[in-house]
């Protein structure tokens, strides 16, 4: 059971699932949210997931994040937005396997 009290890591948290997710725990009583901006945390950097993951040590992961664009963007580049996506996910999975 996760007690409000322990630390939770929500990937994306800037973004419009991520930021719902927050705003959901904290008006539920959560105290220990935390969140890094993609240039304080490069999600598709495995050693830098990592290295947050064994140092913060968060008892839940939530993963609100990816990279997004507009139509134009996402069928312009579609391997480029589905290679970092699972970076993303496949790093972050990793890292709390760990």
């Amino acid at each position: 059971m996760i007690k409000k009290s322990d630390k939770i890591y929500i990937a994306g948290h800037r973004g419009m699932v991520g930021s719902a997710c927050w705003r959901a725990l904290e008006s539920e009583g959560y105290t220990n949210l935390i969140g890094k901006s993609s240039k304080e945390l490069d999600l598709r950097d495995q050693m830098a997931v990592a290295e947050f993951i064994r140092t913060e040590q968060p008892i839940a992961i939530i993963d609100a994040a990816a990279k997004v664009g507009g139509i134009l963007a996402n069928d312009t580049y579609p391997y480029e937005f589905l290679m970092d996506n699972m970076l993303i996910q496949n790093n972050l999975i990793s890292s709390a396997h760990e």
